[in-house]
């Protein structure tokens, strides 16, 4: 048996040694804290001690390794990376002062113990990650092989889109149980139209009373800065006043932006409609008073940066009120999807739940609209694009979505 002994910072750095040095075959025998250097035993650092050892018959030829795919090679070699720079950091840590000879705790202590524990579960999750890639690395691949090619196109339609992964895997899978149920693949165009039932079928559930309610006497409207608050709220003001010949009230709490009130005044000038400023929320019930002959009061809050849970919990704040009320949270199309779904779980904690899609016009992407209403439940109220008062905006269709989403699918 050859026998050897390594002093280094960390364990992971033994590994590695150990495994150059003495082979894959080499097993640990022992490992302890040592202390070394320092002058005049005093700045001694910590090191570990570890024994390694192997048998000195050569083991048997093994059959040659399969060889995994290059993806894998830098996964592992990610993980060793990332574990040698997790043993060198942990030497960093100031230490407290050694205790006297006969304080210190023999070998095997808790603080080695929990140390080595520590290095384990650190392998141990590292192996993990690297199943849960090797996984998906390999329903990747199974999916270029068993997926059709009318399936590819629209798996590849749907990733244009920024659908999230999960719901294209859903659909695929979805579509891949509907063809093997009747024993057939389907045609492009059946395909599509079976793609576009079963997306049906998942916003359907969100969009039967997505409106704004004919209960709601005050609507907030709340979401960052820039998505067209302002203008949508004048949109919605001409639908209820000339549509459906409400008296429609304005309040807004914008003071932030520039020019934030002036826009929101020419508007209430141009519908004849009343508007109060809120600077707090002690001013809001001077402002339901002044309005309290409308039938319909629209409030705009200001944009700020909703990423902060101090700027949320600001505007909710303002939208508490005795009179029948709803919120509807106003996002903008041209917005990266990471951060919507920041802003989305910020407000849903609040109980927010109804949602208004800006900007339509400006983007031809529209897979965010799906993964919004699907991963926090939102209801989709209305659509927004253009700048044009009162004409630029309309409900929510699920058939005009899809058609959006799927590019009219058979035509794509």
């Amino acid at each position: 048996m050859r026998v050897k002994r390594y002093v280094v910072n960390a364990l992971p750095e033994a590994v590695t040694k150990i495994r150059t040095d003495l082979g894959k075959d080499a097993v640990i025998l022992d490992t302890k804290e040592i202390k070394v250097g320092g002058f005049m035993g005093m700045f001694r650092k910590k090191k570990m001690e570890v024994i390694a050892a192997v048998e000195s018959n050569p083991p048997k030829p093994e059959p040659p390794a399969r060889k995994a795919p290059p993806e894998v090679h830098a996964v592992v070699e990610q993980i060793l990376q990332t574990a040698q720079r997790s043993g060198a950091s942990s030497t960093t840590v100031m230490e407290p002062p050694p205790a006297p000879p006969h304080m210190q705790e023999p070998r095997g202590t808790f603080e080695s113990q929990e140390r080595r524990s520590n290095t384990e579960q650190f392998i141990i999750n590292e192996i993990r990650d690297l199943r849960e890639y090797m996984v998906k690395l390999t329903k990747q691949q199974n999916d270029l092989h068993h997926l059709s090619e009318e399936m590819l196109q629209l798996k590849d339609r749907l990733k244009q889109q920024e659908l999230d992964d999960e719901w294209i895997n859903k659909l695929m899978d979805a579509l891949q149980e509907a063809q093997q149920h009747e024993n057939r693949s389907f045609e492009r165009d059946e395909l599509w139209r079976e793609a576009r039932s079963m997306m049906a079928g998942w916003l359907q559930p969100y969009c039967k009373d997505a409106q704004i309610s004919s209960e709601a006497r005050v609507v907030h409207f709340v979401g960052p800065t820039g998505v067209g608050k302002t203008t949508t709220i004048a949109k919605l003001a001409a639908e209820q006043t000339i549509k459906r010949g409400k008296k429609v009230g304005f309040i807004t709490s914008d003071t932030y932006r520039i020019a934030a009130v002036d826009q929101l005044r020419t508007y209430a000038n141009i519908l004849n409609v009343p508007m109060e400023v809120v600077f707090s929320p002690m001013d809001l019930p001077k402002a339901y008073k002044a309005l309290e002959g409308r039938d319909l009061i629209l409030m705009d809050t200001a944009g700020r940066n909703f990423r902060s849970e101090l700027h949320v919990s600001e505007v909710i704040s303002l939208l508490h009120s005795n009179e029948p009320n709803e919120t509807i949270l106003v996002m903008s199309l041209t917005g990266k999807t990471a951060d919507m779904s920041i802003i989305a779980e910020r407000f849903t904690k609040y109980g927010i739940r109804k949602v208004l899609f800006t900007k339509l016009d400006e983007t031809t992407v529209y897979g965010a609209i799906l993964n919004l209403i699907l991963n926090y439940q939102l209801y989709p109220t209305y659509l927004a694009s253009g700048q044009n008062v009162p004409d630029d905006i309309e409900r929510f269709r699920v058939n005009a979505y899809l058609d959006k989403l799927l590019g009219d699918g058979e035509h794509e």
